[in-house]
């Protein structure tokens, strides 16, 4: 606790090797907090900064806390085959409004090996004309694997796009199924 008796907010991070290169996982008391996909030592470096200035508390490197130890688990699952819904904590902090609505209504509603649609899920939430907007939620989404925006594809079929880029795109859909396993 602080001098006023309030707790200080607390963020502890670790990365972790996965089927798609280095996540870097955060988690403060609510939650996990953030997912970085490529979290080489400069992308790393970047997201803390960015971290530490959205949340107020330097992020602290602590692979074995509490705070990490069920998401890193469920991580390591889900990247063996072994979990298709992650069952954590979620700190929603670092979203509002529109996007968090999206993504909380992604979260929920669109199940391991199946795809929606940009379209369909600004349908979802009461905005059937905000196609562009979802977009926007996907690209900032904070919490990328768990909350799947992966899984938002276009109505044409194509693939759409992705932060993580587009082969980490294709094979997380190629684990869940959606999309066949590259030849090579």
């Amino acid at each position: 606790m602080d001098s006023d008796g309030q707790y200080e907010q607390q963020v502890v991070w670790a990365v972790v090797g996965t089927g798609i290169g280095p996540l870097l996982l955060a988690a403060t008391r609510e939650g996990l907090v953030n997912v970085v996909f490529h979290a080489t030592d400069a992308v790393r470096d970047k997201a803390l900064a960015r971290l530490a200035s959205r949340l107020g508390a330097e992020p602290v490197e602590a692979p074995g806390s509490p705070l990490l130890a069920e998401a890193i688990r469920q991580v390591g699952s889900y990247f063996s085959g072994r979990r298709q819904a992650f069952e954590l904590p979620l700190d929603w902090s670092l979203t509002s409004g529109f996007n968090r609505q999206v993504l909380r209504e992604l979260a929920a509603g669109v199940p391991y090996g199946a795809v929606v649609g940009y379209g369909d899920l600004a349908g979802r939430v009461g905005q059937p004309g905000a196609a562009q907007a979802v977009g926007t939620a996907m690209g900032s989404n904070p919490l990328p694997v768990v909350v799947p925006c992966h899984r938002v594809v276009e109505s044409d079929g194509g693939i759409g796009g992705f932060g993580g880029g587009l082969e980490t795109k294709r094979k997380l859909l190629a684990l869940e199924g959606v999309l066949p396993e590259p030849l090579f």
